[in-house]
C-alpha cells in the first residue's frame, strides 16, 4: 500500500482512537467500546510492526479497497468465517441497492430533452455514475469514474453526487461547481482516489455548457457526423489549483450527445480491445434514433464483440438527444 494511503489510514486510526478515549473516560465500563479500543490499537500496532495489510491466517495481502474502507480487518476474504461472509453479504447487497437508488428516473424526457442511460456494475458496486438533474428550466447531467473498483471507489462516486446536487440548487455557476468538487476531492480524499468526469447544462434551445475532467471524448452525434468533445482539464482530486475549461456546443432538433465509461471503450473482445473508432463509427451510422434507441444499439453491439470474453470493468453509457418533448 502506497505511503500516502497509510499515512493516511494511521491518522484515521489515531483520531478514532481519541474518540474512544475521551468517550471511554466520560462513561468507563462500557465493553464494546474498551473492546473497539484495543482493535484499534492492534491495527496501530501492526502498522508499527510492519504487518498491516496481511492476513493473519495466510500471510497474503488483504484486499486494498476494503482496508481503506476498514483499516480494522486482519483477514483476506479468503479466510472470513461464514458469520463475516453473511455480513459482508449484507453489506454489499445494501450498498448496491443504495446506489441504484441515486440512479436517475429511466427515460427522463424534460425541458426538450430526451434521455436514456445503461449502468452496469461489475460487481455489487460501481465506481461509475451518471445523473440527471433538471432545475430553473435546464437539464444538468453528469457521467464519472472513480479510480479504482469497490466499496471505496463507490463511496466515493456517492460523495460526488451528492456535492453535485447540493451546488447545484445552490444556483452555482457549473465552472464553480467544478471547482469545488474538486477542492472536496484534494482536501478530504484517499491517496490516488482521483475521478475522471463530464458535467454539463443543457439548455432547450439546444446549447449545452460542457466540462470534460480527464474524460474519454463525448460524442456529439451531428447531422455533418461525430464530433468529439476532448478532455480540457485535469481528472478530479489530483490538484487543487487545477483550472477547468468550459466547451459549448450547440445541438439541433435530433441531434444527441453520448457519453460513456472505459469499461465500453476498453471492452476486451476475441480479437482485441472494443476502441473509440468502433464506437465512433457506430453511433455516426445511426440516423436520429432516439437516445434509447441509441443505447440499445451500443449495448448489443458490445454483446456481439465481446462475446464470451468476461468484462473488465463496469460499463455505463448515457445520451441526451434534442428535440424530447417537455414533461410538466
Amino acid at each position: 500500500m502506497a505511503t500516502a494511503e497509510m499515512d493516511f489510514l494511521r491518522g484515521q486510526l489515531e483520531e478514532r482512537k481519541n474518540r474512544l478515549a475521551a468517550v471511554l473516560a466520560r462513561t468507563p465500563g462500557e465493553a464494546s467500546l474498551e473492546a473497539l479500543l484495543r482493535e484499534v490499537d492492534a491495527a496501530l500496532d501492526r502498522m508499527d510492526a510492519g504487518t498491516f495489510g496481511l492476513c493473519e491466517t495466510c500471510n497474503d495481502t488483504v484486499e486494498r479497497d476494503r482496508l481503506l474502507a476498514d483499516p480494522l480487518l486482519r483477514y483476506c476474504l479468503d479466510h472470513l468465517t461464514e458469520h463475516e461472509r453473511h455480513a459482508l453479504q449484507r453489506d454489499l447487497d445494501l450498498a448496491s441497492e443504495l446506489q441504484r437508488g441515486l440512479l436517475p428516473p429511466a427515460g427522463l424526457q424534460v425541458d426538450g430533452w430526451e434521455t436514456s442511460y445503461h449502468y452496469a456494475p461489475l460487481g455489487p458496486v460501481s465506481g461509475d455514475y451518471c445523473d440527471l438533474y433538471p432545475c430553473h428550466e435546464q437539464l444538468f447531467f453528469m457521467l464519472g469514474d472513480v479510480a479504482g473498483k469497490g466499496v471505496a471507489a463507490s463511496m466515493r462516486m456517492t460523495q460526488i453526487h451528492a456535492l453535485f446536487r447540493s451546488l447545484i440548487g445552490m444556483g452555482l455557476p457549473l465552472a464553480e461547481i467544478v471547482v469545488h468538487i474538486n477542492r472536496f476531492l484534494c482536501d478530504s480524499g484517499l491517496a490516488g482516489r482521483y475521478a475522471t468526469l463530464v458535467c454539463g447544462r443543457a439548455e432547450p434551445s439546444g446549447d449545452v455548457e460542457l466540462f470534460n475532467a480527464g474524460h474519454l471524448p463525448v460524442m456529439a452525434v451531428q447531422q455533418g457526423g461525430v464530433r468529439l468533445l476532448e478532455s480540457t482539464g485535469f481528472p478530479l482530486g489530483m490538484f487543487r489549483d487545477a483550472e477547468f475549461a468550459s466547451a459549448r456546443v450547440r445541438l439541433s432538433h435530433g441531434e444527441t450527445l453520448f457519453l460513456y465509461t472505459d469499461g465500453l471503450s476498453e471492452a476486451p473482445g476475441e480479437n482485441g480491445e472494443y476502441g473509440l473508432d468502433r464506437l465512433r463509427d457506430l453511433v455516426g451510422r445511426q440516423t436520429s434514433p432516439g437516445a434509447a434507441a441509441l443505447i440499445s444499439i451500443c449495448v448489443e453491439d458490445l454483446r456481439r464483440f465481446a462475446g464470451a470474453t468476461p468484462g473488465l470493468d463496469d460499463v455505463t453509457m448515457l445520451a441526451l438527444r434534442h428535440g424530447g418533448t417537455a414533461m410538466a
